[in-house]
């Protein structure tokens, strides 16, 4: 899985239409609505501006008046097969004057993402997963050695009826931690997580 390091332009002409392609990397759909702004504000004689957005768990496609799945889909398809995360994927189109029908503008607006990620200087990203985990206050010096053996970022702990500590780490080292801790234990743990992405250190 990758992201971008910045963001990446490029454009192709189709029988007179301009497709602009752009790729900006970005974490959520508030920072997306605002680029999408500032992009609409830059471009006031498009005709469309559509986009796909992937990043964890708020993801989106908008056609902007396209024939439906004829312009945001065959973007996003690009970026999951290129292993694209956290990420805003535009093409700004300026009508040149011919109908390029459904099949045409799939393969224009697919393109058009497709050369911009040729350009694009992608950074590799791993899964990362956050638990929180529920221990007995005994158990606690010997669950932190273990965190330690797998370099596990203490997040936050709290102290009530027992103690709970919120850490995250790299998901290839999860099934493995997750089987010590139950042998450690001895089932005597809940524990809760949350899958999201991080930059290699």
């Amino acid at each position: 899985m990758f992201q971008l390091a910045a963001p990446a332009f490029a454009e192709i002409e189709i029988k007179k239409s301009r497709f602009l392609g752009q790729l900006y990397p970005l974490h959520n759909r508030a920072e997306a609505r605002q680029r999408l702004a500032q992009i609409r504000a830059a471009h006031p004689g498009a005709v469309h501006v559509c986009w796909a957005l992937i990043c964890a768990g708020d993801s989106g496609l908008d056609d902007d008046g396209e024939p439906s799945g004829t312009a945001a889909r065959p973007m996003y398809n690009v970026l999951v097969h290129k292993e694209i995360t956290n990420v805003l994927a535009v093409v700004v189109r300026y009508w040149g004057g011919t109908k390029l029908g459904a099949g045409g503008l799939t393969r224009a607006y697919g393109q058009a993402i497709s050369e911009t990620c040729k350009l694009a200087q992608l950074i590799a990203v791993e899964l990362m997963h956050t638990l929180t985990i529920s221990i007995d206050f005994s158990d606690e010096s010997a669950v932190r050695r273990l965190l330690d053996k797998y370099e596990a970022q203490v997040l936050h702990i709290d102290y009530s009826d027992r103690a709970r500590l919120q850490f995250r780490l790299k998901e290839k080292h999860c099934a493995a931690i997750l089987n010590e801790l139950a042998g450690l234990l001895k089932g005597n743990i809940s524990i809760s997580d949350h899958i999201g992405t991080a930059p290699p250190q």
